[in-house]
């Protein structure tokens, strides 16, 4: 119970706010008016329960213009229940699709912000396939939240409502017990209450492994889904190496996972099912079955007889909310758990960063045009020191080449984007000028070419001059008539032409410092040479940190590190 206490406060306390948010005038007034709908629908099945006994009774008493009287009230039901139902989804719709777009702009903007995305990788915790719970997970947890939500009100209202209903039409029976007789009032209402009660307990039981097997599945199939991905944006590099049998092994492993995952849940379902389909038989015959006596007897008239079976019926319905929901409360709770666990991650990652000297690296910007490392020192996540006691000046204009372990120096490119917290000492970046970075593959996102070589800037940002100049320099002047074409550029493109690519982004944002990290490493030792020449030419004032381990590179550079 505590556990269930602490995982809905966390559920508040990440999506709650959201009745608080900007536009909380117009999320109030939906909720209200889902509120009042709500109500009314519930008005129907009472006036619907009062119709049913008013038609019964025409028909036991042969009235002809009772029935027509009956048809005619049942024309005006039916019209108001249709606008109340319409009006009523048109509501709820609108606020699940604006609950989901609030949280997930909330989460995904503390996951992509200052890199958390890429850092988050190197924590533990169940973060896993993030794409996969902010787009399929948030959408779970806001519908079905606002849907159980309303189920659980209508249940409520229904509750009040027709036991108050079944209680008045219970009249008052004695129990004789020999010695003494007991008057009984509302006996329907108790043995209602008994009958749901004991269902719903039993319901709940049977079904409690279901919310372990659909979190277990959902998490199957989001490996399965992450895994598919991968595949598709590798695709090219395992046709390659012609690894097209071990990706369809490792398919088969992952969805051999959701196999298992998907009969584990079949089995917990069944349960519910088996129990719920022998639950529904009965409630249609047992209220029935309890009221014929007294019809029987003479007591009460067949339209009483019927009332009582349909009060009976929705009193019933209304205990056994938490049998009909345990699906959808399952599937809802395995998929908020998946979103707090991403959040929880992105927290103790902010918290993680956030502690003081000597556990983190210090970033901040220099009064003077100089990048300085001082007493710097690199560690893995874990605490495995990479490097150490880094002393280190780099002016403006200076070119220096970094050699030894690339993967080293990748993470001291990392520590100065402020990437790579983990170490200790600081690092002054100079005041004032951006770093430009320039990593093996530039990021091209789909779209046109124009604007995938702008990014993250507009295309109007960009002379259409300096843009052609740019693709001659490279070479690529080749690619200019497909600028306005939309593709999927990282995949029609080689490496080769999106490293080239890479360059003429940088002549077009003409950065101040350059960070290169193998950004030329598919380009044979004429081609990275010609690279190098351009950016020195048209960015002579630049200053350079490049990392490769190619020899024709020292000619460019006036200093050099080895890692």
């Amino acid at each position: 119970m505590e556990k269930s206490s602490g995982f809905f406060m966390q559920f508040l306390q990440l999506a709650g706010p959201f009745w608080n948010s900007e536009h909380k005038t117009q999320i109030r007034s939906r909720s209200l008016l889902l509120i009042i709908l709500t109500m009314m629908q519930i008005g129907v099945a009472v006036i619907i329960n009062e119709w049913s006994a008013h038609l019964f009774n025409a028909l036991e008493q042969r009235s002809m213009s009772g029935l027509f009287t009956q048809i005619s009230l049942l024309i005006l039901i039916l019209v108001a229940n249709i606008g109340i139902t319409y009006a009523h989804l048109t509501i709820k719709r609108r606020l699940q699709i604006d609950w989901r777009n609030w949280l997930t702009e909330r989460v995904s903007r503390q996951w992509m912000h200052k890199g958390r995305h890429y850092q988050v990788t190197h924590i533990a915790g169940e973060h896993d396939n993030p794409d996969g719970r902010i787009a399929e997970d948030i959408r779970v947890a806001t519908e079905e939240a606002i849907s159980l939500c309303h189920t659980l009100f209508y249940s409520l209202l229904l509750l009040i409502s027709f036991t108050t209903i079944l209680w008045n039409l219970s009249g008052i029976i004695v129990l004789d017990l020999w010695l003494v007789e007991i008057p009984l009032h509302g006996h329907l209402v108790w043995i209602a209450t008994v009958y749901a009660a004991g269902a719903s307990a039993f319901g709940w039981w049977v079904g409690q492994p279901l919310v372990k097997a659909t979190d277990t599945r959902q998490t199957m199939e989001a490996n399965f889904r992450f895994g598919l991905v991968r595949a598709r944006e590798n695709s090219q590099a395992i046709a390659l190496i012609h690894g097209d049998e071990n990706e369809q092994k490792r398919f088969q492993t992952l969805f051999h996972d959701v196999v298992n995952a998907f009969n584990e849940q079949t089995r917990a379902w069944g349960h519910i099912l088996m129990f719920t389909s022998g639950y529904s038989v009965l409630s249609t015959a047992f209220p029935v079955i309890v009221s014929a006596p007294r019809y029987i007897l003479g007591s009460i008239t067949l339209g009483t007889l019927m009332q009582s079976a349909q009060a009976f019926q929705q009193m019933a319905s209304a205990l056994s909310w938490p049998v009909d929901n345990m699906a959808a409360f399952a599937q809802w709770r395995a998929s908020a758990e998946r979103v707090l666990g991403l959040i929880k991650a992105l927290e103790d990652l902010d918290e993680e960063i956030a502690r003081p000297d000597p556990h983190r690296i210090l970033v901040e910007k220099a009064d003077r045009s100089a990048l300085c490392f001082h007493d710097l020192c690199l560690s893995k996540f874990n605490g495995e020191v990479i490097i150490s006691g880094l002393n280190l000046e780099i002016t403006a204009g200076e070119h220096l080449l970094i050699t030894g372990d690339a993967a080293t120096a990748a993470k001291l490119f990392k520590a100065i984007a402020g990437l790579w917290p983990w170490g200790c000492g600081r690092i002054e970046l100079p005041d004032g000028d951006p770093m430009f970075f320039m990593p093996p593959r530039p990021y091209l996102p789909n779209g046109t070419l124009r604007a995938a070589i702008c990014y993250p800037s507009a295309i109007g940002d960009f002379d259409q001059a300096d843009l052609e100049h740019a693709f001659r320099l490279v070479e690529l002047d080749g690619l200019l008539d497909q600028l306005d074409q939309s593709d999927n550029w990282d995949k029609s493109l080689s490496r080769e032409q999106q490293q080239r690519l890479g360059v003429v982004r940088l002549l077009l944002y003409r950065p101040k410092w350059i960070l290169l990290q193998e950004a030329f490493d598919s380009l044979d030792p004429a081609g990275e040479v010609m690279m190098l020449r351009i950016i020195n030419k048209n960015l002579p004032e630049a200053t350079i940190l490049s990392i490769t381990n190619q020899p024709t590179a020292e000619a460019f550079h006036q200093r050099r590190l080895v890692l």
